[in-house]
């Protein structure tokens, strides 16, 4: 998957903004020295397994447009927020976003290299996105964003809860999602309370759900079936049933996410009812702690001049 790339701390200027030290605290941007060489990352990176494999590239192809989305939607409504711990916030997830988009693009492009076309992936989500920016109002895709993030806090906790899936991933691809899954769950109300800051309705959270889930996961396995016909891998049928049973078959991987998917639906629900304190405090101490994983894979940004 090419050489080794690295994530330029400087050129996630979006990353850099956060004015108050709250956000540092809470949710703080980490950098990450990626290694996504052939080397590196086997082309099977799941459990050796192409349905696998091609099913979690489907979900990364999203992730660098989609992420700026994110970005930009809340950022839209930044001006509106008035309180202190909400504005540090937003600081820390836009940071956050932006190195999630980064670290994906960077990956996409190493798999593109491998010969499994990412880039036109990633060409198409663009092109879908843009489309929503220009015939939606920015409430409508602020309530998408809090609907998405909603789909990643709910995916990612249950992946740091989930050792035997996260154990089919290889080393440093595991290191990807584990960083991205923590730092989801770190910033995973934010979206939520910009949206109902700014005076975002029930009614439209609601109703916004059901086209996002009707669009996101066609898209998906419409991604993942160009990959593997490229792959020659699409008309291998007892491969594929298996892997397609193990995800959305019963008690599949996304088929036991549906409870806490539908708690969206209650007029009361807010993303910190699924509580993940304890959780996320046992993953950052693995990860970033003192011995932790990632610890040495860090990139401290560079000082500023007097």
């Amino acid at each position: 998957m090419s050489a080794i790339i690295t994530i330029d701390p400087n050129t996630a200027t979006v990353a850099t903004q956060a004015p108050a030290a709250k956000a540092q605290a809470k949710i703080p941007p980490r950098r990450i020295d990626f290694n996504f060489s052939a080397e590196n990352v086997p082309r099977y990176y799941v459990g050796n397994d192409p349905f696998l494999t091609t099913f979690v590239t489907a979900l990364s192809s999203v992730f660098p447009e989609g992420e700026f989305f994110f970005v930009e939607s809340v950022r839209h409504y930044r001006d509106r927020v008035t309180d202190p711990a909400l504005k540090a916030d937003v600081s820390g997830f836009i940071g956050q976003e932006a190195l999630h988009s980064m670290a994906h693009k960077a990956f996409n492009d190493a798999a593109t290299v491998q010969g499994f076309q990412v880039d036109k992936l990633d060409r198409d989500v663009g092109i879908l996105l843009r489309a929503v920016k220009r015939f939606s109002p920015p409430m409508f895709q602020l309530a998408a964003t809090a609907c998405l993030e909603h789909y990643t806090a709910v995916f990612t906790e249950m992946l740091l809860q989930n050792d035997e899936l996260i154990e089919r991933f290889s080393p440093e691809i595991r290191n990807l999602y584990l960083w991205h899954s923590v730092e989801e769950n770190e910033h995973k109300n934010v979206a939520f309370d910009v949206y109902q800051t700014v005076g975002g309705s029930y009614l439209l959270r609601a109703s916004v759900m059901i086209p996002t889930t009707l669009i996101f996961f066609p898209v998906i396995l419409w991604f993942q079936a160009r990959l593997l016909a490229k792959d020659g891998q699409l008309l291998n049928v007892r491969q594929n049933l298996k892997g397609f049973n193990y995800i959305f078959g019963y008690k599949g991987v996304f088929s036991s996410l549906l409870p806490k998917y539908l708690d969206w639906f209650k007029p009361n629900f807010h993303p910190s009812h699924h509580d993940t304190d304890a959780l996320l405090a046992t993953w950052q101490e693995k990860l970033f702690g003192e011995n932790g994983a990632l610890t040495s894979k860090m990139v401290k940004p560079k000082s500023k001049k007097a």
